[in-house]
């Protein structure tokens, strides 16, 4: 079964769905600054654009670009900037 999903006003959309490593999504973000709370761990990959992420503990921003990934363990919170539409696949464990 695929899931939609819909935030910040539709300027992130997403579709889930459960494969054999796990449940995913495949999103797109619009050109804005984002907070994201975690229940499960988080794999974000970039497949397409830039995100720069403070992630949870940090004091500096850091940049992903298209073919990078970066991590976000359960029950956290974290921003994400980007400044083009960007897209992404989020593994979740």
């Amino acid at each position: 079964m695929i899931s939609s999903n819909t935030y910040f006003e539709g300027n992130v959309k997403s579709l889930g769905y459960q494969s054999a490593t796990g449940a995913s999504t495949l999103g797109v973000m619009e050109a804005g600054t984002y907070e994201f709370a975690t229940d499960k761990h988080e794999t974000m990959n970039v497949i397409e654009g830039t995100m720069t992420v403070l992630l949870p503990g940090s004091s500096s921003w850091e940049t992903y670009k298209a073919g990078e990934a970066y991590q976000i363990e359960a029950n956290k919170t974290f921003q994400v900037k980007v400044s083009e539409q960007t897209s992404y696949l989020c593994q979740y464990k």
